[in-house]
């Protein structure tokens, strides 16, 4: 809701104690006992440091004012030097020790997140909200100064502050009381003012997000090996450089606004420093000339008067800044948080097995995306027989993909029913339908893996002969019998530097053998020969039937001819099948298929001519 140009922040979920509750969950949870005791005891010695120091030129003094023999004196100064460096050993030592508690529970959060995208619901991938909480929670857990891990570093800076305020408000104990009011209130003005205008950046963020976008969008463009061709052969540098100056320009005007602002903070900071130091300094002096107050006691107070402040300030900029990593750290709660519409781990157990036979069904089914104006999908009535070889044809926009997604389970029907053996397919653990299908989808991925473990899509336990066979089957055993390491050739130069790459027809034909290996009672291709040439293609038909036998399969194709050896054709328009049956059968009934089919064979009987 808006009023004006101001919104309406949305209140975070979890507030900062329950953030603080949950992280101490996870490092419970994950055995992670050093972000506990080291982090404690870091923060004790850090504050400890600090007050040895505050006491060792007063004791010094002290000695001196009093007489003390010059035995004395030195060990003082050796005691003070024994304990200083004995802290800031212990404080270096438990620093580093820290980073390892710290970088584990980050280490375990980023395992939850990873796994929280790879395994969502398939419409979760489709959600807007979800893919800006995915993005956020990856950013909050991206580096070791990111909230997920910093969070730590700050409870640890608010301990120690809220040990030194204590050991210091000791100190302060037997001065005048209206000092220390005065040297907390200018702290918390201080502060309140401080963060008013630092918060520049912040309220101005989206701006400068804006320029940072633009630079980044500007170097890829002109560092980036796919843009070099266009670059120099369109002349684009002079567009290109100055697109460049342009951004500088107006980021750097960004940043010397917010320079000015912040320089006003300093200001601000500075007169608030000088009544504070002054006021103690007036009246330290005037007990010293007074009540003759001894100097050791003078620096001893005036130390703790000043850094008082500092504990102060340090208290309330330290809770301040884990305030805003608890709403980023609840954002990734959110997202590990985020409602599953499918069914895993609680649902019905559904077992594979090659030799049931298989019958899936949609019954009245529709579906529409997400902020669609009209079905993709409408009132469709389907039966997919086990066995058949099923093609799915039609123009773009047909709802081919969008058909075979229901019929796999990746998305459910906005209305109707999906049924698997005439029971409805949403009581199951999702995950054991998936294990039904095997498929090479237009989108698909390829590891930095060696060629058996993207076939085989594990590391460990492949079975070598069967990736041979599957390989064969999709015509790709001559290019890999010709790497230099065949099967275990690394696939990709991301990782590895001797890694090799694909064309797109090789992909293609890697995606088949990955699929055939699942060796799945369903066999889903969508246009899986889009990238190969005729021939090439023409080989993969000729083995359809010997790749798909005592399997039911569905084959999506925009070329017509491909569809031949399918027991059914369906041809899709507007989401609905407006014809159904053989290619001949099709072809004789002269409606949108036979048309769709001149005007392709048209275009390959010019092409051949030509």
């Amino acid at each position: 809701m808006e009023t004006g140009t101001n919104k309406t922040k949305q209140k975070p979920k979890y507030d900062l104690w329950q953030i603080t509750a949950y992280m101490l969950g996870v490092a419970w949870r994950g055995r992670h006992w050093t972000v506990f005791t080291v982090g404690l005891s870091l923060a004790l010695v850090t504050a400890g440091r600090t007050i040895a120091e505050l006491l060792f030129a007063p004791a010094v003094l002290r000695v001196l004012e009093q007489g003390m023999a010059l035995g004395r004196l030195l060990a003082v100064i050796g005691g003070f030097s024994v304990l200083l460096v004995a802290l800031t050993f212990l404080q270096s030592y438990l620093s580093e020790l820290n980073l390892f508690g710290k970088m584990n529970v980050r280490v375990d959060i980023l395992d939850l997140s990873a796994r929280k995208r790879a395994g969502t619901s398939y419409p979760n991938l489709l959600d807007k909200r979800f893919l800006d909480l995915s993005a956020k929670a990856d950013r909050a857990g991206s580096t070791n100064n990111e909230s997920v891990e910093a969070f730590w570093v700050s409870w640890g800076e608010i301990l120690t502050n809220l040990f030194g305020f204590g050991a210091y408000l000791l100190l302060l104990s037997g001065l005048n009381a209206w000092l220390c009011l005065l040297v907390c209130a200018t702290s918390v003005v201080s502060y309140l003012a401080s963060r008013r205008i630092n918060e520049w950046g912040y309220r101005h963020r989206e701006e400068e997000a804006g320029y940072v976008k633009r630079l980044a969008y500007v170097q890829k463009v002109a560092t980036d090996r796919q843009y070099g061709k266009d670059i120099r052969i369109f002349g684009l540098r002079e567009w290109v450089e100055e697109l460049w100056e342009s951004t500088m320009r107006l980021y750097h005007g960004f940043l010397l606004r917010r320079e000015t602002a912040y320089l006003w903070a300093n200001v601000i900071d500075l007169a608030l420093l000088l009544m504070r130091n002054g006021a103690a300094y007036a009246y330290l002096i005037w007990l010293t000339l007074e009540q003759g107050l001894p100097v050791s006691q003078f620096l001893l107070y005036f130390g703790a008067a000043t850094g008082f402040a500092q504990w102060v300030s340090g208290i309330l900029e330290k809770f301040a800044k884990l305030h805003k990593q608890c709403l980023d750290i609840s954002t990734v709660r959110e997202f590990l948080e985020y409602p599953e519409p499918f069914r895993f781990e609680d649902g019905l157990p559904l077992e594979k097995r090659l030799d049931t036979p298989y019958e899936l069904r949609l019954e009245g089914v529709s579906y529409r995306y997400p902020g669609a104006e009209k079905d993709t999908i409408h009132k469709l009535d389907l039966t997919v027989r086990p066995g058949e070889n099923l093609a799915i044809v039609g123009l773009n926009g047909a709802g081919k993909t969008t058909l075979v997604k229901l019929l796999c389970g990746f998305l459910d029907p906005t209305e109707g029913r999906v049924l698997l053996n005439g029971q409805d397919i949403r009581p199951y653990n999702r995950r054991d339908y998936y294990k039904l299908f095997a498929a090479v989808f237009q989108d698909f991925s390829v590891l930095s893996a060696t060629v058996a473990e993207n076939v085989a899509q594990c590391r460990t336990g492949i079975d070598e002969a069967r990736v041979w066979h599957c390989l064969d089957e999709a015509g790709l055993t001559e290019k890999v019998q010709s790497l230099p390491k065949q099967l275990k050739t690394q696939i990709g130069r991301e990782v590895y530097e001797d890694g090799i790459e694909l064309s797109g027809g090789q992909t293609q034909r890697l995606m088949l053998a990955r699929a055939l290996y699942k060796d799945a009672p369903v066999l889903v291709l969508d246009e899986p020969t889009a990238a190969l040439d005729p021939i090439a293609e023409n080989d993969i038909y000729q083995k359809y039937n010997e790749m798909t036998a005592g399997k039911t399969s569905l084959f999506i194709s925009h070329r017509l001819a491909s569809t031949r050896f399918c027991d059914r054709i369906l041809y899709l328009k507007d989401g609905r099948v407006a014809e159904e049956g053989t290619h001949e059968e099709l072809l004789k009934r002269g409606g949108g298929y036979a048309d769709l089919f001149e005007v392709q064979s048209q275009y390959y009987r010019e092409e051949n001519e030509a």
